[in-house]
């Protein structure tokens, strides 16, 4: 007999912030916990500016189109 499982992989739509830099970053991702240290490294990008950021928000999805969507949604609003 065999057993088969099933690995249900989440992906998050997250916001960051930076007391430092006061600012957000808003994102998503598939490794919450991994994304959020690889923001508080030194790097060139964005969030390399500081390494402060922490999560204030975060919302689940079983698909990682529906998290890039909701991403692309929370961003359109800055435009607005």
């Amino acid at each position: 007999m065999r057993f088969f499982y099933i690995f249900s992989s989440m992906y998050y739509f997250y916001i960051l912030y930076s007391t430092e830099l006061d600012k957000y970053y808003i994102g998503h991702t598939g490794e919450l916990e991994e994304r959020i240290r690889r923001h508080n490294t030194n790097h060139k990008g964005f969030t390399g500016k500081s390494n402060d950021w922490h999560i204030v928000y975060w919302e689940e999805y079983d698909h990682k189109t529906d998290a890039y969507k909701r991403e692309r949604k929370v961003k359109a609003w800055k435009r607005i």
